[in-house]
């Protein structure tokens, strides 16, 4: 008797071929994961895959494999000294300086978008700029934007996410040597809106990159920062908060890959769930290759059960490839309120429903604070105000 194998079998999801052609093994390294501009280039998605298998898939299935108006999407910028804006075509030199699509939805947005926002900050004296994207309605579109820093400029670029869309977006970020950059991607969308956003940066020799996702709107929003450390001295600061309410589904994939010596990151994402279904999904990817000795890196996620019926997947990552690092560590935890708070509050004559309800704010605010702008952290906290509002914490 005699057998045969056969090779050609469709890969496993998250898997590579093996060397002999007849077996498939595991990606070994987040580093190794394919990435194409090309939609075809990718397989399909049946929500088994490592990248899917947290996210409702049909639910964005037309993102992942429709149709996709790539026009122009409904975008206003604010005028600010040393910034410029156009847009630009698919072929201009900036676009896929700061990575590629690495899953099928973002491949579809990158083949599908006709023409890419080019925003360049040069000025050396702090510039603040948004781009206000409101008015849209639920066509499935494909967005693509490119956020440059030009070496030494300093400045904050606010993604203003309202109103009403189905969009599947890239977002690119190049920071120049010695620059110092914000970066806010904020999502109110309305409540039947679904946002996917691939969300790659570049920091540059001693530049200094604040990434921040604060997802509060939407029904379905799926937001991955993808940060690479490039050059020596680059240093990452990536921050997130986010609120699930019932029936939404909120979900962060980030990545940060240390590539250069004495290279810096901190990661911290804050998340409150209330009501039933509200879910939220979390996964920090962290890399430090061998070609990055004396990295600092540490990562940390926390939510914050405020009902039941949630769940909150967290899920740290963390990868050395190098025995010479300053330090590296991660951190991960979900529960409710911390009771030594609430007797505090509660012993200085604060009632039970507004001491649980303070210590959701200050659980939260911590990320808002960090974000250096003023007007903004005002409005985000009368938003998580309006949150907590609505909520009966128990």
């Amino acid at each position: 008797m005699s057998s045969t194998i056969d090779t050609e079998k469709p890969p496993i999801p998250g898997s590579a071929a093996h060397t002999d052609g007849a077996w498939t093994i595991p990606i070994q390294s987040r580093a190794e994961r394919f990435a194409s501009a090309e939609h075809a280039d990718f397989a399909e998605v049946t929500g088994r895959e490592l990248e899917w298998r947290l996210t409702p898939v049909e639910s964005v299935r037309d993102l992942i494999d429709g149709a996709l108006d790539g026009g122009r999407f409904p975008t206003v910028v604010s005028d600010a000294p040393g910034v410029s804006t156009e847009w630009v075509a698919r072929d201009d030199a900036r676009i896929g300086g700061a990575g590629l699509a690495e899953e099928r939805a973002a491949a579809n947005a990158w083949s599908s978008f006709g023409e890419a926002l080019a925003v360049t900050l040069t000025a050396e004296d702090f510039t603040e700029v948004t781009i206000d994207r409101t008015g849209a309605d639920r066509t499935p579109r494909a967005a693509h934007t490119v956020i440059t820093a030009a070496p030494n400029a300093r400045g904050i670029v606010v993604i203003d996410n309202r109103g009403s869309a189905r969009l599947s977006e890239n977002l690119e970020i190049v920071v120049g040597a010695g620059a110092h950059l914000t970066v806010v991607s904020l999502q109110e969308w309305d409540d039947a809106s679904v946002h996917l956003s691939s969300q790659f940066a570049r920091v540059g020799r001693d530049a200094v990159l604040k990434h921040v996702v604060v997802s509060l709107g939407g029904s379905v929003v799926r937001v991955n920062p993808s940060v690479h450390l490039a050059e020596q001295g680059a240093q990452g600061e990536l921050l997130g908060l986010y609120f699930s309410d019932a029936g939404q589904h909120l979900e962060q994939r980030v990545y940060v890959h240390h590539d250069a010596p004495s290279t810096v990151s901190r990661v911290t994402y804050k998340g409150a769930l209330n009501g039933d279904g509200a879910r939220t999904v979390w996964v920090g990817d962290v890399l430090i290759g061998r070609t990055a000795p004396g990295t600092d890196s540490y990562e940390q996620n926390r939510n914050l059960v405020l009902s039941d019926g949630t769940r909150a997947d967290s899920i740290p990552n963390l990868e050395i490839e190098t025995g010479d690092i300053a330090g590296a560590g991660h951190a991960s935890a979900t529960g409710r309120f911390d009771d030594e708070q609430l007797f505090y509050l509660r012993s200085r004559g604060i009632p039970e429903q507004e001491a649980r309800r303070l210590v959701v704010l200050g659980f939260l605010v911590e990320v808002v604070q960090k974000i250096g702008q003023a007007e903004l952290e005002a409005r985000l906290l009368d938003a998580i105000e309006a949150e907590l509002a609505a909520v009966e914490v128990v």
